[in-house]
């Protein structure tokens, strides 16, 4: 896990909660301060269902072409779609991206940095492998669907989006961060997640990074 380095001098006002915030998790009033989405190019990003173990269970990997040296991944035609990591077949150091777990990837919707209270699980589900996020806190918000396999396979599966959910680059006084939001501008319906409540919480956030 690679962090970007944020010189004291850049945080005349709140370099005391920051550094703080890297330890304990910064408060939502600093995180909410700190903080930004930044758009990216959604092209040069996949999202994967990786299989864990012997494939019964998948988790989310993402995975970023930083240059076009070489392909960092290919996804052949199909639904679902079957992904090759290609990027597992070298040494990717500046070519390549790889965010696997929550150091490198979390939930927003809108201004609110859902990092420490929604977590991302991909779960099997009525023929399909669905992304889901999962309030880990009493009112956080209701349970969403991010993306779906479209189908049930072997390997790794691309994840796509539902419709309202992209990707964004965290941010920091202008500055991209190594870590990237699976991010939505508003709040699900109540009538598309039928029977959970919506809630809308405070900013929170955790400060994360990514595997590079």
């Amino acid at each position: 896990m690679r962090l970007p380095h944020l010189g004291v001098n850049s945080l005349p006002l709140a370099a005391g909660a920051f550094a703080a915030g890297v330890v304990f998790g910064p408060t939502p009033a600093v995180a909410s301060a700190l903080f930004q989405a930044a758009d990216l190019s959604q092209e040069r990003f996949v999202l994967v269902a990786a299989p864990i173990g012997d494939g019964v269970r998948a988790q989310l990997n993402i995975y970023e072409q930083v240059k076009p040296t070489r392909p960092c991944f290919a996804v052949a035609p199909g639904s679902p779609a079957p992904v090759s990591p290609l990027l597992a077949t070298f040494d990717f150091s500046g070519i390549c991206s790889r965010f696997i777990d929550a150091n490198g990837y979390s939930v927003r919707v809108g201004g609110a940095d859902l990092a420490t209270s929604y977590r991302l699980t991909v779960l099997r589900q009525s023929g399909d492998n669905v992304l889901l996020a999962v309030p880990t806190k009493a009112g956080a918000g209701p349970e969403m669907l991010v993306a779906r396999t479209k189908g049930q396979g072997a390997g790794f599966l691309q994840l796509v989006f539902e419709p309202g959910w992209q990707l964004k680059r965290r941010a920091y006084g202008g500055r991209n961060l190594g870590h990237v939001y699976l991010y939505r501008d508003t709040w699900p319906d109540a009538a598309i997640q039928p029977g959970l409540p919506v809630v809308a919480p405070s900013p929170i956030s955790g400060l994360s990074g990514t595997k590079r």
